[in-house]
């Protein structure tokens, strides 16, 4: 594993978890679907000069067919499955607290190296130990509340299955293309699959748009942009168990967002939740005596 792909997937995770609350207060101006659809068309537009540079510097090499092909059907998978866990998350979020969603949203960190075993991906004793230390920490730092389980929870749920297969064809096609470019795809795809929800459930009106034009931008360019091409390259010959244990830091950023930037408190627990975390993402990446993580 490659140090440069670990800092890559740790600034995503430092983005999404600074991020959350330009989406929290987006969602005051729009519906679920109209905000995503909008955030994801700026992320797919943001990336176009950055392609466009990209080929500049890299001189105009003809890609193979079969690899153009393979760009697109990535790109459309990856986009498909984002507006899918984006659509349940920010449903199912409307009903039930933030921290209760963010804490069910992380269990992809179980269920990616479930997965992986099925797709015969060996997963070491270490990463296991990792995961369960990780999820200890989430609970420090999101359940503050009695855990009941409610009406959002189950599409919280819905959404971590669904982010946990996204990983998982990210780690399949990230090795075979411009993971730049299947980025830009897939926010193109995400985008426009919500157009038919968005006026179908929702009222889009643009001066909501003009009002909530700051965590929309925010959102757009940063969290989709920036940070899930960072997932996508970063993703690249990487174990998916392990990367799924680094991007779940997205929980314990906010958390300590809140406490530098909003000086909002950080208790015992919320505390030891957080070394609880940083000592699993330090244990996955210790490497094994014999081999090492196989993908």
């Amino acid at each position: 594993m490659k140090p440069k792909n670990a800092f890559m997937l740790m600034l995503t995770a430092f983005i999404w978890g600074t991020a959350f609350v330009a989406q929290s207060v987006g969602m005051d101006y729009l519906g679920p679907f109209t905000f995503n659809g909008i955030r994801s068309m700026i992320g797919g537009i943001a990336l176009l000069p950055c392609i466009a540079l990209l080929q500049k510097l890299n001189g105009k090499e003809k890609e193979k067919k079969e690899n153009k092909k393979m760009l697109v059907a990535g790109g459309i998978a990856c986009g498909l499955l984002l507006f899918s866990a984006s659509s349940l998350q920010q449903y199912g979020i409307q009903y039930t607290s933030a921290g209760k969603a963010g804490f069910i949203t992380a269990f992809y960190i179980v269920i990616v190296p479930v997965l992986g075993i099925f797709l015969r991906k060996k997963v070491g004793w270490k990463v296991w130990i990792a995961v369960v230390l990780a999820l200890t920490g989430l609970y420090c730092l999101c359940i503050t509340e009695t855990f009941t389980i409610g009406k959002g929870d189950g599409f919280i749920f819905l959404c971590a299955l669904v982010f946990s297969l996204h990983i998982m064809v990210i780690d399949y096609f990230s090795p075979k293309v411009d993971g730049v470019k299947m980025s830009c795809i897939q926010f193109f795809v995400c985008g426009l699959a919500s157009l038919p929800f968005m006026f179908a459930f929702e009222t889009p009106q643009i001066s909501a748009v003009v009002d909530g034009i700051v965590p929309i931008l925010y959102a757009g360019v940063l969290s989709c942009g920036v940070a899930y091409t960072l997932q996508i390259v970063g993703q690249k010959d990487m174990n998916p168990a392990i990367a799924s244990l680094i991007m779940s830091m997205e929980s314990c950023f906010s958390v300590l967002a809140g406490w530098i930037v909003l000086g909002e408190r950080l208790s015992m627990k919320e505390s030891a939740g957080c070394i609880l975390m940083f000592a699993a993402i330090i244990l996955a990446q210790l490497p094994e005596k014999k081999g090492g993580l196989q993908k």
